[in-house]
């Protein structure tokens, strides 16, 4: 062969060898897209971590819901609602994510609804989309920022569809996800007005004066005021940890959120993750509108109460659950002396 020849055969082989490269690395950068449905869970529970090594287009259906439910003991209130729970359901969703918004309003419902997402870019973070009762809308947005978001109602007059319990909490994870844990819970604090006194019994409808003068009947953790306690308290075991989200929708009050007995070995305020998060909290402070993920070893049995540290709140007006925690006595961290002996 001259060298013509195999100049040519040279020049065909390295053109046939970047074709092929570009067509590998073409192929890669267009694996074919990701479309998921968001796995919604209600209060206290919280979806499994998002596992995906690429973000997806998330469907996420809501609906608003306007129905009776249950306030306190011999207590009813009509409550608006998130797919019928007060707060709505944990969504979780990975950076880079785009967010299909499908939200219907109830045909039974008295009211238009609809959602803003703290977490969106864009106007009114959805809230711009009203949809009226009977009637559905769609709007998507990308999760461009990690960390734990409100979303809620943002239908004129705001402040009194928050004030009826429309209000939930969207996690964004980042790439890779947050460190692994044992056992996760989904709390929030939210206020109620009602015409009645605290647990007068019956229905008890909302007061718009009491309102507009900051003085809520209710303040509890997940919709009502026993919610985390009886059958309701949380669960764990000696030797786990738990990481819970904590949020508060308002619409008034800051929430001094703590668990009495525990100490938080790391805390995201705000909602925060991308910086290292504060380590050895006795208590995080809550915004009204903001959230914060709260990680602890549980190093003893026993029952710890999680509590609105704001004393009369907690335990007059509702913000008061409990996480039960099983398994061996530890006296080396933790013992009592009743009767004048050392014991359990």
């Amino acid at each position: 062969m001259n060298r013509k020849a195999i100049a040519v055969v040279a020049v065909v082989a390295i053109a046939l060898t970047s074709f092929v490269a570009i067509h590998i690395v073409r192929g890669q950068a267009h694996e074919p897209a990701l479309e998921l449905t968001a796995v919604l869970t209600p209060p206290p529970l919280t979806p499994p971590p998002v596992e995906r090594d690429r973000p997806a287009t998330v469907d996420v259906s809501l609906e608003t819901v306007e129905a009776k439910g249950r306030l306190a003991s011999d207590v009813t209130y009509n409550f608006w609602t998130f797919n019928g729970t007060v707060p709505g359901p944990f969504i979780r969703v990975r950076v880079g994510d785009t967010l299909r918004i499908k939200l219907k309003n109830a045909k039974s419902s008295m009211n238009w609804h609809s959602v803003n997402f703290h977490a969106a870019t864009g106007p009114g973070g959805g809230g711009s989309v009203q949809v009226p009762p009977g009637e559905e809308r769609e709007f998507q947005w990308k999760a461009l920022h990690t960390g734990l978001f409100v979303y809620h109602c943002m239908t004129p007059h705001v402040p009194i569809h928050i004030a009826n319990g429309m209000y939930g909490l969207i996690l964004v994870e980042p790439e890779g996800g947050l460190p692994p844990v044992d056992r996760e819970y989904y709390v929030m604090q939210g206020e109620f007005y009602t015409k009645g006194k605290t647990l007068q019994a019956g229905f008890q409808a909302f007061d718009v004066e009491k309102a507009h003068a900051e003085k809520p009947e209710y303040v509890v953790f997940n919709g009502a005021m026993d919610s985390l306690l009886n059958d309701g308290a949380l669960k764990g075991q000696v030797g786990e940890t738990v990481r819970l989200f904590v949020s508060n929708g308002g619409p008034t009050f800051v929430s001094s959120f703590h668990v009495v007995g525990a100490v938080f070995d790391a805390v995201y305020p705000d909602g925060a993750i991308g910086s290292p998060p504060q380590k050895n909290v006795q208590m995080t402070m809550i915004p009204t509108g903001s959230a914060a993920i709260m990680d602890f070893k549980l190093h003893v049995p026993g029952r710890f109460f999680l509590v609105d540290n704001s004393y009369f709140r907690s335990h007059e007006k509702g913000t008061l659950g409990a996480l039960d925690v099983t398994g061996p006595f530890v006296p080396s961290i933790f013992s009592a002396k009743p009767n004048g002996a050392w014991g359990h």
